[in-house]
């Protein structure tokens, strides 16, 4: 026989009431400015001991550290991968998810075919992105089955896609925008849990189907959302390698990442200019998340509902 602690006289007195929002945001700013701070003393102590070894002692002129901590963000190779870093996080969060969200509406109404649809929609997620970037590399090759459709359909002349700088990064990021499948099974899960009845209660009132998906679905998926465009623009800004099999960064750094630009670094024995772009990477994830938090707050709709 369970025997309880004096005073409790039942199990649900054993759980802790849920931290309050404040508590959460405080908890989660803490943590991300410990984390910062261990970072910045680990990367200056580096910094340091390298500039020990260049000038042979710590005795260094205050000029020459400042040239060298100015170095890496002012280099237009730092400042093109930052810019591509931008691009490709918001393709993902506000190309990637909105479609993704577009296929779960549509498949959580179970049309014809539905089961096969979604199986073919995540199917790309468990091929290997070498594979898939290779495939691409061929259908975007100048001979190309691209270059023939397109040929033959509007009479284009034939284009190197991934060797022109003015498409090469556009080409990259779409065989990427088009994978939904990750995103389309964790919105489809959540849009299969609103409750029935909200819609036949719309249908009562006369709602059309575009009405409901307005009015129930998307508020609803709210919270789902938040945490997919987060993810979707966390992935954009870590982006490496896709680009790095089908361009390497090229042509003319037009498709260089800030993972392409740390990696060419530390491959180069730049070690403290590597340093610094990993930490611009952590910085802009950071402050990613903290935007997104702001702007679309961290409510959920369907929780709010359970409770």
């Amino acid at each position: 026989m369970i025997s309880f602690p004096v005073g409790v006289h039942d199990a649900s007195s054993w759980y802790t009431k849920p931290m309050d929002m404040e508590c959460k945001n405080t908890l989660f700013a803490s943590c991300i400015a410990t984390f910062l701070f261990l970072l910045h003393l680990s990367l200056l102590f580096h910094r340091l001991h390298e500039l020990h070894q260049l000038a042979g002692g710590y005795r260094v002129d205050e000029v020459q550290w400042s040239e060298e901590l100015c170095q890496v963000d002012s280099g237009p190779t730092f400042q093109k991968a930052l810019g591509n870093n931008i691009v490709w996080a918001l393709s993902q969060g506000l190309i990637q998810v909105p479609l993704a969200c577009l296929v779960a509406m549509i498949l959580v109404r179970k049309p014809f075919g539905w089961r096969g649809l979604r199986t073919i929609y995540y199917l790309p997620n468990v091929i290997s992105t070498v594979a898939l970037a290779m495939v691409w590399v061929a259908i975007y090759n100048v001979d190309g089955p691209l270059n023939a459709i397109l040929a033959g359909l509007f009479g284009m002349e034939k284009h190197n896609w991934l060797g022109n700088p003015d498409t090469a990064l556009f080409a990259v990021i779409f065989q990427t925008v088009i994978y939904i499948g990750y995103f389309m099974i964790v919105l489809l899960a959540s849009a299969m849990n609103i409750p029935r009845s909200l819609y036949e209660a719309a249908e009562i009132d006369g709602a059309s189907t575009f009405a409901q998906e307005i009015n129930i679905t998307l508020p609803m998926l709210r919270g789902t959302l938040i945490t997919t465009m987060t993810l979707a623009m966390a992935y954009g800004m870590r982006h490496f390698e896709a680009t790095f099999l089908m361009t390497g960064g090229g042509p003319a750094y037009a498709t260089t990442t800030m993972g392409i630009d740390l990696y060419l670094k530390m491959d180069a024995l730049r070690y403290s200019e590597a340093s610094t772009s990993g930490v611009f990477l952590i910085i802009m994830g950071t402050l990613v998340i903290t935007l997104l938090r702001k702007l679309f707050g961290s409510s959920d709709p369907m929780s709010e509902m359970a409770q």
